[in-house]
Parts: C-alpha cells; sequence; structure tokens
C-alpha cells in the first residue's frame, strides 16, 4: 500500500548564508504561496553557495557558472511507499541572489521571494522557454509576489 503525504511539506537546508538570507520560516511561508491545492510531498529548499550552484548548473543545464535558481522535479518510482513523497527541491544560490538584487535595485527580500516562488512554480510545471509559457508564468509570479506585498520582479529600475 502506497501511502501519500496529506499536505505539503517544506524544508530548508541552508548550507551557504549571505548577508540576506531571509529566516527559514520566511522561505518557508513564500514556498507555500506558491503551491497549488493540490500539491503533496515534500519540497526542499537548499540555499547553496556558488561553487555548488555552479555544479548542479553544468551537470543538469551544461551551462557555465553559477545560477539564481534551480528546480529538480522528483521522479518518485511507481509503488514507492514512504509517508511523504518527494514533490521536488528548490536550489537557490546565495550569492546569485544577492548580486542580482544589488546590481537590479531590489529589495533582498523581494528578490529572494521571487527566485522561491519562481522555483516552487517550476516544480509545477510552469516554464518560461516559449514566449506564451512566459507570460502565463509572469502573470502568475507578479500575482503571487503582489499578494505577500512584493512589487512586480519584472519592472527593473
Amino acid at each position: 500500500m502506497t501511502r501519500r503525504a496529506r499536505a505539503a511539506v517544506v524544508t530548508v537546508q541552508k548550507l551557504s548564508g549571505g548577508k540576506a538570507v531571509p529566516a527559514a520560516a520566511q522561505l518557508e511561508r513564500w514556498a507555500r504561496s506558491a503551491l497549488g491545492a493540490g500539491v503533496r510531498g515534500e519540497i526542499t529548499l537548499r540555499i547553496v553557495g556558488a561553487e555548488e550552484s555552479a555544479e548542479l548548473n553544468a551537470r543538469y543545464r551544461r551551462k557555465r557558472g553559477p545560477t539564481n535558481v534551480l528546480s529538480f522535479p522528483a521522479e518518485t518510482p511507481a509503488g514507492a511507499a514512504a509517508e511523504v513523497l518527494p514533490f521536488g527541491d528548490v536550489v537557490i544560490c546565495a550569492e546569485v541572489v544577492e548580486r542580482e538584487a544589488r546590481e537590479q535595485g531590489k529589495r533582498p527580500a523581494a528578490h529572494w521571494a521571487h527566485m522561491v516562488v519562481h522555483g516552487v512554480l517550476h516544480l509545477q510545471g510552469y516554464d518560461h522557454e516559449k514566449v506564451r509559457d512566459a507570460n502565463i508564468m509572469e502573470a502568475r509570479e507578479r500575482e503571487l509576489l503582489a499578494g505577500l506585498g512584493f512589487p512586480d520582479p519584472y519592472s527593473i529600475k
């Protein structure tokens, strides 16, 4: 018998700490805000340094250097028995997020919230490879971030 999680569980792993890395409770709140009603399972938010981000970016995207956020939807085998099945992982590079916030003139918390929401939406199948898909994803990000009290992340001043 396969047991399913009744709700989403969000776990935060802080492996890198920058000046503006939000508290785990805040990161969890932002992640939960982006979850659809039917999402069940465990989501891990992993805050890493540039070295781990660059390694993952090279291995899974064939791109050099660290990146702001990577999402890895879980591939749970059929019939897997667990109290809480994995839903996916979101890996965020603290140094890149902090640098981008400075360069884009954004409040660090606003950019962190955007990266968490962005990564969690990817776990749920949102994409931005095609213009139409990007428009849908960006509209959802704007809506979620406004609900959290943050400005439009795509209007860089």
